[in-house]
């Protein structure tokens, strides 16, 4: 019965250091979660510091006031999450306590039996004859076994009961910890709750600033809806070249397959045996099938595998594609410090009736700030837009641009690699800050390009 009573001691011990260890892990995990949206707000506030001194309000505003809105509400459910893990560390803490107290008593009545038994039988005498009654030598010899097995049990039971004493006043403590924890956890969430509404309200003012300004802002939209055009012509043609290219290198190629696999066909023609002709006895029975002509042999078929692309198909767009396809989620942004101003496909701008079509991402920056290849390949396209220029990039069978650069440092036809500068950020006729436009590709197919980029 003592033994069980140990055992489960030790279970319960156990099981409560995984109880706790589970929320010491989320915790962990929310904290870390929490020094990233603090450090993303941080440059999301350095982005819009830069842009909130505009005498009128516009879409890049109202864009960064968004995000900044998004992230302060995962900021607050962070902290809540947190809350509510203080919460569950508390319980599970208060339940611990009240078992090992239990656990404690039980252990104080079972040694407080053993020390009653103890003073009963204290005299030397009483231990001198429970040795000497013994039958023989091996029956005493485990009779002071047994003797030194009790007293080493009772030390045992001193030391638990210490142990587990000691156990609860550090729980007690931690309870303390915990509700200061929250106290201050509480604290911050009722900060972040008053910044959220002050955002808000600043959101409220830019919201009815471009409502004012929707005249406006619809000639921007169609400015932008014709460069848009103009820029899809632009790269529609440089990627339609591309594909004629890539048709001529690939029926090259199949003739050349063509020519050799007829060369190896003549080639195995020629180093047959010519089959004699056999002179019959016309009074011995011939077989008619001796004479008959040979029939020319069949020409085999010249089996050649269709790419899954016409632009898929050398060695190199193979291992290209494939490494660019590797990399989706993790490929680095065209600018440092940038920001989505107007995200990818259908968009509509708050309190207007005014609405877009984006073909890519318009990523807000500074002006003059470095653009870089987000991945290797060559350059297959630089041309002029009018009010700025475009580059634009061969991945495989992907393509990205890169367009409103104020300027070019490549040339058609070169290599780059990941991260190399290929021109400077333009300036947004709109509010006067930098901004590109960047645009994915999957041949002649627009996808979103925020599931590539890392953030």
């Amino acid at each position: 019965m003592r033994k069980i009573n140990f055992l489960f001691l030790a279970f319960f011990l156990t099981i409560s250091q995984i109880l706790f260890a589970q929320p010491a892990n989320d915790r962990a995990k929310l904290e870390q979660e929490r020094k990233d949206l603090q450090n993303e707000l941080r440059q999301v506030q350095a982005q819009y510091d830069n842009i909130k001194s505009q005498t009128k309000q516009s879409i890049g505003q109202l864009s960064i006031l968004n995000k900044k809105i998004g992230l302060q509400e995962k900021y607050i459910s962070n902290i809540n999450n947190e809350i509510k893990a203080i919460d569950d560390d508390i319980y599970l803490s208060n339940i611990e306590i009240y078992r090992l107290q239990k656990q404690v008593d039980t252990l104080k009545a079972q040694y407080a039996k053993t020390v009653v038994y103890a003073y009963k039988n204290r005299s030397n005498y009483d231990y001198l004859n429970f040795i000497f009654s013994a039958d023989n030598f091996n029956d005493a010899i485990r009779r002071i076994t047994y003797l030194k097995s009790y007293q080493a049990y009772r030390e045992k039971q001193v030391g638990t009961i210490l142990q587990t004493q000691e156990l609860i006043a550090k729980r007690k403590q931690q309870q303390v910890e915990k509700k200061d924890q929250k106290n201050v956890a509480l604290d911050d969430q009722t900060k972040q709750a008053k910044e959220l509404e002050v955002q808000k309200k600043e959101k409220d003012v830019v919201v009815a600033g471009l409502k004012s300004q929707e005249k406006d802002l619809k000639k921007q939209i169609d400015a932008k809806k014709k460069r848009d055009i103009d820029l899809k012509a632009n790269i529609t043609r440089i990627i339609q070249n591309e594909i004629a290219e890539a048709k001529r290198a690939d029926e090259k190629r199949r003739a050349e397959e063509k020519r050799i696999a007829e060369e190896k066909r003549i080639a195995e023609e020629k180093s047959k045996p010519t089959n004699p002709v056999v002179v019959t006895n016309p009074t011995t029975p011939t077989n008619p099938d001796v004479n008959k002509p040979i029939a020319p042999s069949k020409k085999p078929d010249i089996v050649t595998t269709k790419p899954s692309s016409v632009i898929f198909n050398s060695d190199a767009d193979l291992k290209l594609s494939a490494s660019f396809e590797g990399n989706r989620s993790r490929l680095p942004w065209p600018v440092d410090n940038g920001f989505v101003k107007i995200h990818f496909g259908p968009y509509s701008i708050e309190g207007t009736l005014l609405k877009g079509d984006n073909p890519g991402i318009t990523i807000g920056t500074q002006v003059g700030s470095s653009v870089k290849a987000v991945f290797e390949g060559e350059v297959v396209g630089v041309f002029n837009m009018g009010d700025g220029m475009a580059v634009t990039i061969k991945h495989g069978k992907y393509f990205t641009t890169y367009s409103n650069l104020s300027g070019v440092s490549v040339n058609k036809g070169a290599s780059v690699r990941t991260g190399q500068a290929i021109g400077k950020a333009g300036r947004d006729d709109e509010d006067g800050s930098g901004q590109i436009d960047f645009i994915l590709m999957i041949e002649t197919k627009n996808v979103n390009p925020e599931s590539w980029l890392h953030r």
